[in-house]
């Protein structure tokens, strides 16, 4: 098998983790890293010391996009930078008639995801967004009952969403937390969901109302130990006085706090130039909302209710399928708050439940996979570096016009919320 030739723009944690070490390390005999950009030159020193494979692989600036195509001549683009970035570095690649494999969202707003698909339409080359949580056994297993028939044809979709409070404060500590980087939680995080639910129902989005608000972060969050601007995390004198901070931490050493989200404090603020992932989460510059309630009506009757929350207890959701013959029902249940949750699996598997609209439950269990959000980031990284699965029987390798459909809602939950209307997709929606 020939190599296909990669070059990953923006050298982040996703692109490291996801996309980098997973080609060094499984998919050598079939893809090969000739490039890596990103606007901090240090993220090039630091994606050598996690991976010293890459001791030879040249590093560009953004400004030095077109050189990097000349020179390296990649057969296909990985896109994992900051979000408001992805739109340049694809349309750059679709110009030169080479594919894209971009991160979720496709684009920040829905001007852009249109350039996408009009530069993807003059080009030789094709996009694919990664939304990987198309992938995780539960949600292929819901795509395949619904196909099935279980439910008749679906009318409504119920989708409530909890980040918990580690979680959801990591993306405002971070660039995420202001709009014009990353399009708001609606589109950064939601448009994950969004998509889950267009490509279960083979819904087209067409009308969309919202209710918005910030009520967990920003200088009015409740916890918020005092009003002062610009703190950071690794050095802030309020650091034990802040409950989102203290609920983990001890006096003794702040690196008693779990995961790289809060552990980001310590030693990575060093890998990075002018930025700091450790800004305060009650700083007054956060624009974007913590809280919000979503209503989507469809091309083809289907109804979604959908919320997300990013400061919960607990992480999860909960889900129900109804259609013209039936339910389906399933929920999750996790993050690291340490409240005491419902068991949710039987013998180590996830179950969905099946109403049919007369007669009894039906427990369907799925196993689970290994690897990150469900065990499907294995699997998309197979479809990706090796070529779709010839023995699916649907498809789940998103495309352009997939990351459009759930950019724009998430963009129209935006507007919504400020424009206390109702947003109209149907004069370009595809």
């Amino acid at each position: 098998m020939q190599k296909k030739r990669y070059a990953v723009c923006g050298v982040s944690n996703r692109g490291m983790y996801m996309y980098i070490c997973p080609m060094i390390k499984n998919f050598s005999h079939c893809a090969e890293l000739v490039a890596i950009l990103d606007i901090d030159p240090i993220r090039f020193e630091v994606c050598k010391d996690i991976a010293p494979e890459t001791a030879g692989v040249p590093g560009y600036l953004p400004q030095e996009f077109d050189k990097m195509i000349a020179e390296t001549k990649p057969d296909a683009i990985i896109v994992t930078s900051m979000d408001c970035t992805h739109v340049d570095y694809i349309v750059g690649a679709l110009k030169h008639d080479i594919d894209v494999i971009s991160e979720k969202p496709m684009t920040t707003n829905t001007a852009d995801a249109l350039r996408v698909m009009e530069a993807e339409r003059k080009s030789k080359a094709k996009v694919i967004c990664t939304f990987n949580y198309r992938y995780n056994p539960i949600h292929t297993k819901l795509k395949e009952l619904v196909l099935a028939g279980k439910v008749g044809r679906v009318t409504h979709v119920d989708l409530n969403w909890y980040i918990d409070i580690e979680h959801g404060s990591s993306y405002f500590h971070r660039w995420n937390r202001m709009r014009e980087n990353s399009g708001s939680l609606s589109i950064h995080k939601s448009s994950h969901h969004f998509d889950l639910v267009n490509w279960w129902i083979e819904g087209i989005p067409e009308y969309v109302h919202a209710f918005g608000a910030r009520n967990h972060y920003g200088e009015n969050g409740p916890f918020n130990p005092s009003k002062k601007a610009g703190r950071h995390c690794n050095e802030c004198p309020e650091f034990f006085d802040c409950a989102y901070k203290a609920r983990w931490a001890t006096r003794n050493s702040k690196a008693a706090m779990p995961d790289d989200h809060l552990s980001i404090y310590l030693d990575k603020v060093k890998r990075f130039t002018n930025y700091r992932p450790d800004m305060c989460i009650f700083d007054p510059e956060i624009n974007i909302f913590d809280t919000f309630a979503v209503n989507v009506l469809y091309r083809n009757g289907a109804i979604l209710n959908y919320s997300a929350n990013f400061s919960t207890p607990y992480e999860g959701y909960r889900l129900a399928i109804n259609g013209t013959h039936g339910r389906l029902e399933t929920m999750e249940y996790g993050g690291t708050a340490g409240v005491p949750l419902p068991d949710l699996n039987e013998g180590g598997r996830r179950y969905i439940d099946y109403f049919p609209i007369f007669g009894g439950r039906e427990r369907i269990h799925v196993p689970e996979n290994n690897g990150g959000h469900g065990g499907g980031d294995p699997l998309i990284q197979e479809d990706i570096f090796l070529g779709e699965n010839p023995r699916r029987q649907f498809d789940i390798l998103a495309k352009s016009v997939d990351g459009l459909r759930a950019v724009s809602i998430g963009d129209a939950v935006w507007n919504s919320i400020i424009n206390k209307e109702m947003q109209d997709l149907t004069g370009f929606m595809q």
